[in-house]
Formats: structure tokens, C-alpha cells, sequence
């Protein structure tokens, strides 16, 4: 299965859910952005899909935007406590399936994991980058380590199952390479030549993170 495409609704454009959006836009994802700061909103305007000026902290915003239509939602506000916790909580009263929150501390990351927030991002070990990946299905983690390179964890491509990495050439045809494989009760193994690859597998693949999109996007 490749890559899936969501309506994501992103809460509050600073550095975290800006980035978020504007990473979510760029992988193909069709994303509304609401944000309290008036400034801040028309300067995402024609960057994704929708942008609304509104408080997301106030319940009939979000029922005007129909959040329960979204599958997944990000709350990236940064300002306030308390206007996090409220706009997170009125997704989870929604019903939002897959909503992830930006804690601004372990106090705060304690009380959004109680409303029920099921993904919790401290910003010192995620940025909105990492979770734009991550949301879009078709990677298990990301990790960029400097402007045009990373490191993901994900499932094999169907072209790989069944071969060994010498086979499949998956380096000489996409341009990255799988560092490691970790089969289910298995220690993980470092990667060589000779390295079978079945359908349970999970790859640990470096390089470019254009090409490494480019793998996560083949079925």
C-alpha cells in the first residue's frame, strides 16, 4: 500500500504547526489551518488548502469547521496552556480519530494524554517535519538530521519481498540505502548484499529525503 493522502486539520501556525502544514501541503495532504492571529493567518493564505481565522479554543469554531470530518488533527498552539488543552479537548469530544498535540511541558503533556490525545509531541524530540511524515501513513518514524537527509523506519516494498538486497537493487534504483532489517522476534541486523527481505520485515533506510519519499510512495 503506498502512501496515504488525509484531510488534516492543523490548530495554530507558529514554528511547530507551521511547519507541520506547510510539510503536509508539500507531501500531497489537503490541509485547513486555523489560527487566532490575524497576521499569522493571511500570511499562510495560498500555502494550504483553507486558512481560518478563528479561536480554536472556542467549541462552535470547531463545529463550524466540522472537525469530526477530519481523520486526523494537529493542535500546534504555543501561546497557552490552557487554549491547547481546551482545543484538544474539543477534538476528543469530537470524535477526531487520530488527533496529536504539541505539549509545551511534561505537566502539560501529562494533561493532554488524560483528555485522551493520542500522540503527545515535546518539541525537544519532535519537530511539526517529523509528525507530517509520520501522519502521512507510509513511514513508521523519521528522523532528519540535516537539510535533505534522513532516516526512516518502514515496511518493505513489494519489489524487495522475497529478494535479497542485491536482488531488488532498491540503493542502484531509488538512490538511498537500508541500513539495518529487524524481522518480528528477531534481533535487528545490519544490513548486507545478501539480506532476504519477507513481508513481516521492517527497514531502517537512509539517504536523500526526497528519495526516500519516493520509496515510501511505492506500494
Amino acid at each position: 500500500m503506498g502512501k496515504r493522502q488525509h484531510d488534516v486539520l492543523v490548530i495554530g501556525l507558529g514554528r511547530f504547526g507551521g511547519a507541520a502544514a506547510l510539510e503536509l501541503n508539500r507531501l500531497g495532504h489537503r490541509v485547513t489551518a486555523l489560527e487566532k492571529d490575524p497576521v499569522i493567518a493571511e500570511s499562510f493564505l495560498g500555502k494550504v488548502f483553507k486558512v481560518v481565522h478563528a479561536d480554536a479554543s472556542l467549541p462552535h469554531v470547531l463545529a463550524e469547521q466540522k472537525c469530526q470530518n477530519f481523520p486526523v488533527a494537529i493542535v500546534g498552539i504555543g501561546f497557552s496552556v490552557e487554549a491547547s488543552v481546551l482545543a484538544a479537548a474539543n477534538l476528543v469530544d469530537a470524535d477526531v480519530p487520530d488527533v496529536w498535540a504539541k505539549a509545551l511541558s511534561p505537566e502539560h503533556a501529562r494533561i493532554l494524554q488524560r483528555i485522551g490525545v493520542g500522540h503527545v509531541i515535546l518539541p525537544e524530540a519532535e519537530t511539526g517535519r517529523r509528525v507530517a511524515h509520520l501522519v502521512g501513513g507510509g513511514l513508521l518514524d523519521y528522523m532528519e538530521f540535516d537539510d535533505g537527509f534522513a532516516m526512516v523506519k518502514m515496511a518493505p516494498p513489494s519489489e524487495a519481498v522475497g529478494f535479497t538486497l542485491a536482488q531488488s537493487a532498491i540503493r542502484s534504483k531509488y538512490g538511498v540505502t537500508i541500513v539495518g532489517v529487524k524481522s518480528p522476534g528477531r534481533d535487528f541486523v545490519h544490513a548486507t548484499p545478501e539480506t532476504k527481505v519477507t513481508s513481516h520485515d521492517t527497514l531502517i533506510v537512509s539517504g536523500p529525503t526526497a528519495l526516500i519519499e519516493r520509496l515510501a510512495a511505492r506500494p
